[in-house]
């Protein structure tokens, strides 16, 4: 019966890609892309037509955030996972601290604690949902935040402890949406699959100069270091607009293409604001019907970016599966999180009606389903 509910075409967004990521790639940018492919595609990384679109995204960067002057933009290749393993080598210099709160912030802790050349780190966690505060250490070096936990849906403020030790903060679905203080952290990292619109396998570093001088600090230590996880090399190279690795030029350009297309429209606080307003009308919904709800309770936890809602009386992955046959694709719950919910992605790049269109697709379909 639900493989044939038809969502009436007057009710369906215009684009219906609301993932949690990869996510929404703009169709302006893919035609972009198209209309310089044959010029840009293929050609070695080291070569102008490459170097200038990394030099897009380093200023285009520098000016989103408004980077201090002796801030750098440090570019590698493997996404934010590959960075868990170069911040082992590279930024940690003894002991991390992790807050954790789900499947990501999770992941980097794990990999930490198998470093064989750390001390174990010193682990913070909480009840999904929610995110740990901070504790203090003084023998901790590293502090390890996530803005914002995808898998959960719950994002946390980036406020520096008062203690010393750098701040690195993983952004990747943050970073774009969500605002920040440039004093706050040493290093913002993220991958470009999120709000960034473009595709996995690169990784961006905001990097402080305390970061910096970190990173020096370990590289004449004697400690080793992979040559693929060399923080100094992903540096130096990217100094010079180009990263150690050949990297995935269409990812590169896709990237450039939407930090320009933030910045024409108002920049950070322009993207901060879409995404406001389309979370405001997600949980906004979400409290006013009696089958849905918030999963984060706090409200100033609740993501700007990814909503994860809580469904009473109807089965969420049936309801994805209706959605998803009329085209509404990748709203299902985080698989290892185990709740029957809708995980929505809210990004920059979705407008206000789509997402309103989203809304009255599920009601249409949650009232066919109880008939």
């Amino acid at each position: 019966m639900s493989g044939q509910i038809e969502i009436p075409q007057h009710l369906l967004p215009g684009d219906g890609r609301f993932g949690s990521g990869p996510t929404k790639v703009r169709s302006e940018a893919l035609e972009s892309l198209l209309s310089v492919g044959s010029r840009y595609l293929g050609t070695s990384h080291r070569r102008p037509a490459v170097k200038d679109v990394v030099g897009r995204i380093r200023s285009g960067l520098r000016s989103l955030y408004s980077l201090p002057d002796d801030y750098e933009v440090v570019l590698g290749v493997g996404g934010a996972t590959a960075f868990w393993d170069v911040a082992v080598f590279g930024l940690i210099e003894e002991r991390s601290e992790h807050l954790v709160f789900g499947e990501f912030s999770g992941k980097f802790a794990s990999s930490v604690a198998k470093a064989p050349h750390l001390l174990s780190p010193l682990i913070v966690e909480s009840q999904p949902g929610t995110h740990p505060q901070v504790v203090t250490d003084p023998s901790v070096d590293t502090y390890a935040f996530t803005h914002n936990e995808t898998t959960t849906g719950v994002m946390m403020p980036i406020v520096r402890p008062g203690a010393p030790g750098i701040v690195v903060v993983d952004a990747t679905s943050a970073a774009g949406a969500m605002p920040v203080d440039t004093g706050e952290f040493d290093v913002y990292y993220f991958s470009l699959q999120k709000a960034f619109g473009s595709e996995g396998g690169l990784w961006v570093a905001l990097m402080s100069p305390a970061a910096l001088r970190r990173v020096e600090m370990i590289a004449v230590s004697g400690r080793y270091v992979p040559p693929f996880l060399d923080m100094t090399a992903a540096i130096e190279n990217s100094r010079k607009d180009q990263t150690v690795n050949t990297p995935a030029l269409a990812t590169l350009f896709l990237m450039a293409e939407q930090v320009d297309w933030m910045i024409e429209r108002g920049g950070l606080a322009w993207s901060v604001g879409r995404a406001g307003e389309n979370a405001a009308a997600v949980y906004g919904w979400a409290e006013s019907v009696p089958y849905a709800s918030p999963f984060v309770s706090e409200q100033a936890e609740r993501s700007p970016v990814t909503a994860t809602i809580d469904f009473v009386g109807v089965e969420a992955l049936e309801l994805a599966a209706v959605l998803r046959s009329n085209g509404i694709v990748d709203v299902e719950p985080y698989r290892k999180l185990g709740r029957n919910q809708l995980r929505i992605g809210m990004w920059p790049s979705i407008p206000i009606d789509d997402i309103e269109a989203l809304i009255g697709s599920i009601d249409y379909v949650v009232s066919a389903l109880d008939s």
